[in-house]
């Protein structure tokens, strides 16, 4: 088993994790962080069949778990599902050019300023939803290859994009349109023929942002429009957060690199999988870090430089 997708619920005290079986499973995180936690409290109370194929991503509204898989997405009410009932609220699948048409949706985030859903996948489309209408809106078009990553910033209305294709996209909300292209590939400092050229993880904070997969992860200035760090990390890294004054990187090796903004690489946390393929942090009181990838275990850090325990899928 892999599990390819996590999301906290609103409140933080839920977890729901998606597999490569189509599989949602929902945990206490309350629960599991008691001083008085058994082995069931490491356990889904939950597990239900979301989709065909695999849970490609998970992402939470205020009310409302978002699932996405081959070619739609679902919605499910967290206030439902904590009362263990399972019925999606709404399906929604893009307007593919195809009818035969059945790609992955490999990435979802929620663009704040308008409450629309913005989803990319294997179409090598952007597709974003109206939530309040329920149907899609538009489509944002110049990718020429799966689209791996998506983030927003809502401050400048923009949004990113990474892709198979070794771009990353910088999209003005306003118009649609692609108004800047940054390829890491190219970059001597960046470039690793060996790996490829895609892009598989994309992050932002504020004038910056890190990207990563074929090429090493590195740090640009979004003003410049140039890297400033490069990490010497083995593999291909998946996913990366921003997180107090460092950089939390996951991907290929069994640990959580800690990388600095100067470029160093600070420490690698020793982890269950030997993979990863998602990181999430959870901002809310309860504060841990969960990262899962190539087994069905899920790691609990209530402090980034220790893991605390492992939830069972």
């Amino acid at each position: 088993m892999s599990i390819f997708s996590q999301s906290f619920s609103p409140c933080g005290k839920f977890l729901a994790a998606g597999n490569n079986y189509g599989e949602i499973a929902i945990f206490s995180l309350s629960a599991a962080l008691s001083p008085e936690a058994t082995e069931s409290n490491l356990k889904p109370f939950l597990t239900f069949s979301a989709h065909d194929g695999p849970v490609y991503c998970l992402l939470s509204t205020e009310s409302q778990l978002l699932s996405s898989g081959n070619g739609e997405i679902r919605a499910w009410t967290w206030s439902e599902l904590i009362k263990k009932t399972v019925k999606p609220v709404w399906t929604k699948r893009p307007d593919y050019k195809s009818s035969l048409e059945i790609p992955e949706i490999n990435a979802m985030v929620i663009y704040p300023r308008d409450d629309t859903l913005v989803v990319g996948g294997g179409d090598n489309n952007i597709h974003v939803l109206d939530m309040q209408r329920g149907s899609f809106k538009s489509v944002l078009q110049g990718h020429a290859d799966y689209v791996h990553c998506l983030n927003v910033r809502p401050q400048e209305a923009q949004l990113l994009s990474g892709s198979e294709d070794g771009s990353v996209r910088i999209w003005d909300m306003r118009t649609n349109q692609s108004v800047h292209v940054v390829e890491a590939h190219k970059y001597e400092s960046c470039a690793r023929p060996q790996f490829g050229k895609w892009i598989s993880c994309l992050t932002s904070d504020c004038d910056w942002m890190v990207c990563g997969g074929g090429p090493s992860l590195s740090v640009w200035h979004l003003r410049s429009m140039s890297p400033t760090s490069v990490f010497d990390l083995p593999g291909c890294q998946r996913r990366a957060a921003f997180h107090q004054d460092m950089i939390l990187a996951v991907g290929d090796g069994a640990y959580v690199s800690h990388c600095l903004l100067g470029s160093e690489v600070k420490a690698q946390i020793p982890v269950t999988p030997q993979s990863l393929n998602t990181l999430e942090l959870n901002s809310t009181e309860l504060q841990v870090l969960t990262v899962a990838g190539s087994s069905s275990h899920i790691d609990v850090f209530t402090n980034p430089s220790y893991r605390a325990f492992s939830l069972s899928f």
